[in-house]
């Protein structure tokens, strides 16, 4: 039997509505990325174009990788557990729905809203900066490396944190323990990002290469354990 794509879009677009009454997601996911730009970009704004020379060897934006390694866990938490807290999961759970397909329409929806904010205050980050630093400090601060860092860690980023919010999720019957636990599961990586951007970790293709490649295989192993994790069965007797 193959996945239905079209009951994927439903769970997608019911979690996307849902989304935008949940005041609690919504304000979540402006504050985390408030709390990683804020500092940045008030430190970038205040430098002289004395700094020029010094600014090409730091890797300021590298540190903004932290908002797609912790926005999701707000949102992917949510994905079992609120269900269960609001009494809808065994209904959910008892139609013709595939695993997973609800598992995949719950990452989707947790991921899409994710990746937008990630890329939008990444870009709206250089906007301010281009329009209001100081002379050079834009061709400074904005290197190749680092915006491909951003395009190609930041989905890798957000698919971890979404698998391990998830695989808490089945496992908590609380929306807020379990968005507190997948946000501490979700650090490591951000950590390793704002060390990178702390030149506390000297960055080079050869980490870069092999932190991405870890990232794949985490993801990979993170999806199969949650896969494993969502005992649809269990899920419904538990939320009786």
């Amino acid at each position: 039997m193959n996945m239905s794509l079209r009951r994927v879009r439903a769970i997608v677009r019911k979690e996307l509505r849902d989304y935008r009454r949940n005041r609690f997601l919504v304000f979540g996911m402006a504050i985390l990325p408030l709390i990683f730009t804020i500092q940045p970009l008030i430190a970038v704004l205040v430098l002289s174009s004395s700094t020029v020379g010094a600014l090409r060897n730091e890797h300021v934006l590298v540190y903004m990788l932290g908002i797609p390694a912790l926005v999701p866990s707000i949102v992917a938490a949510s994905a079992v557990a609120g269900e269960r807290q609001q009494a809808t999961l065994e209904p959910a759970l008892t139609t013709p729905i595939r695993s997973d397909e609800f598992l995949l329409g719950k990452a989707l929806a947790a991921l899409i809203p994710s990746l937008a904010v990630a890329y939008f205050v990444f870009a709206l980050f250089l906007a301010i900066v281009v329009l209001f630093a100081q002379p050079g400090i834009a061709s400074a601060l904005i290197q190749g490396p680092d915006l491909a860092a951003q395009l190609l860690f930041t989905p890798l980023l957000a698919a971890w944190s979404i698998s391990v919010s998830i695989a808490i999720s089945t496992r908590s019957s609380d929306v807020r323990v379990a968005q507190q636990l997948s946000t501490f599961a979700s650090l490591p990586p951000a950590i390793v990002a704002i060390l990178v951007a702390l030149n506390v970790i000297p960055p080079s293709l050869p980490l870069a290469i092999a932190f991405a490649a870890i990232l794949v295989i985490l993801d990979v192993l993170g999806w199969q354990i949650t896969a494993r994790l969502f005992d649809r069965e269990e899920l419904i007797t538990g939320s009786r």
